[in-house]
């Protein structure tokens, strides 16, 4: 009986601590929002105890890059529904062409490439030829956010090529979301819970190798697997990241809009906001960490 009533209070203890949002760290990161020249939200949860931080953290801001985790479970549907193959072949048309900088975009109209390299290219370069091309593989944006409304998420939308949503593309762009959406869309692909559990795992060991590396994922150790991915554009900069830290995993997203620094330099604003973001939960939830980025890293 002593045994079953002990367990019974470490399981009620947990609960009510999980149902506390954590004030520690709220005192932290709320003067570091404030301080900021724009709008800006963050929501962090902690997988073990549950305890939650939410600033600004369901307010819908734009997603820029972000938008490519919804898309990549909309091809992993299609995958499990078998309208895909993660390794089929694929034929490159000069029709796909995103202007800019893209791997994808110089390749050579008709040149074949697989399509799980299609996917490590949307996901670690942020590649937006790769990224539009798997949106239409996929079924195209309102089949993704059909998918994200019947998972709950009311506010994260495709918004680019998609019919429906062109005022929405006019004030978000591509695409939307609010940071709580985000790391819980993010925390379930790590639970194995977005489209089957070996899909789940597929995408997230995608998401660890993410070469836009400098903000927040700089702020974590080198020998701390992360799973990331960032947007940016004039207006707003974003991060969501998944940590397995030594005590405990923990997810967060922060997202910034209506940025006054609009500038591209490594010392824009908000992205100087979003490696003070990622230190400060990092050493909250590792206080016996010393480890800080060597200074010169910011060299490259």
């Amino acid at each position: 009986m002593k045994t079953i009533i002990t367990l019974f209070l470490t399981a009620l203890f947990l609960s009510l601590q999980a149902q506390q949002p954590d004030r520690r760290l709220y005192n932290v990161l709320k003067p570091l929002l404030d301080a900021h020249h724009g709008d800006a939200g963050v929501y962090v949860q902690h997988l073990k105890t549950g305890r939650t931080v939410a600033i600004n953290a369901d307010t819908v801001f734009p997603t820029a890059s972000m938008i490519k985790i919804p898309i990549l479970a909309g091809v992993f549907k299609r995958i499990g529904e078998g309208g895909l193959q993660y390794r089929q072949l694929l034929t490159y048309r000069d029709s796909l062409l995103y202007e800019g900088e893209d791997l994808l975009g110089s390749f050579r109209d008709s040149q074949q490439i697989t399509l799980d390299k299609v996917v490590m290219l949307m996901l670690t370069m942020s590649d937006n030829t790769a990224s539009l091309w798997l949106q239409s593989l996929a079924g195209g944006g309102a089949v993704i956010n059909e998918w994200l409304a019947q998972q709950g998420f009311e506010h994260t939308r495709v918004n680019s090529r998609t019919k429906g949503r062109e005022e929405n593309r006019r004030i978000y762009g591509w695409g939307q979301t609010t940071p709580r959406e985000m790391a819980t869309l993010m925390k379930r692909i790590y639970k194995g819970e977005v489209v089957s559990k070996a899909g789940s795992e597929r995408m997230y060991r995608n998401l660890t190798r993410n070469y836009w590396d400098t903000e927040g994922v700089l702020m974590i150790p080198p020998g701390i697997r992360t799973a990331s991915k960032n947007g940016a554009v004039d207006e707003s900069r974003s991060e969501v990241l998944m940590v397995n830290a030594p005590h405990g995993d923990y997810v967060y997203c922060i997202i910034t809009k209506n940025n006054k620094d609009q500038g591209w330099n490594r010392d824009n604003e908000a992205w100087q906001l979003l490696r003070k973001v990622g230190a400060a939960i990092w050493h909250h939830y590792e206080p016996d960490s010393k480890w800080v980025p060597d200074p010169g890293m910011g060299q490259y």
